[in-house]
């Protein structure tokens, strides 16, 4: 995985994190997405009414879409503790190929690398 620039994508996922609206779980989240050389960032932002809220990864994921990006190349993740991408998550990023990922905890130690058709080995798809 040495061609992603892992700690280009850390320090942005990190940022983002740092701006997460998450007063009901206290669970702050922050994502970044490699998409053609460019960065996409994102934290979760919850709400009252949660089906309302968006995770992390498809903030960032939007955020590359919107800026006409169709090949999403790598993603981090970074929360405490570790966690991969929920499914709602897996699968709307299944629709942009297979990425690598790396998972990272917030004392920057803890790493997971791993792939989306790892974390999602049969994606919906028509």
């Amino acid at each position: 995985m040495s061609d992603i620039p892992w700690d280009r994508l850390i320090e942005q996922a990190v940022r983002a994190r740092d701006h997460a609206w998450a007063p009901y779980s206290k669970f702050s989240v922050g994502a970044a997405l490699l998409a053609g050389g460019d960065v996409y960032a994102s934290c979760n932002v919850e709400n009252a009414s949660f089906p309302v809220g968006i995770c992390a990864e498809r903030g960032a994921l939007c955020a590359a879409v919107a800026a006409g990006k169709r090949k999403m190349e790598a993603l981090v993740v970074v929360a405490g503790p570790m966690i991969p991408p929920c499914g709602m998550c897996r699968q709307a990023l299944s629709e942009f190929g297979d990425m690598k990922v790396l998972l990272v905890g917030l004392d920057g130690e803890q790493r997971s690398e791993t792939t989306l058709s790892a974390l999602l080995p049969g994606p919906f798809s028509l």
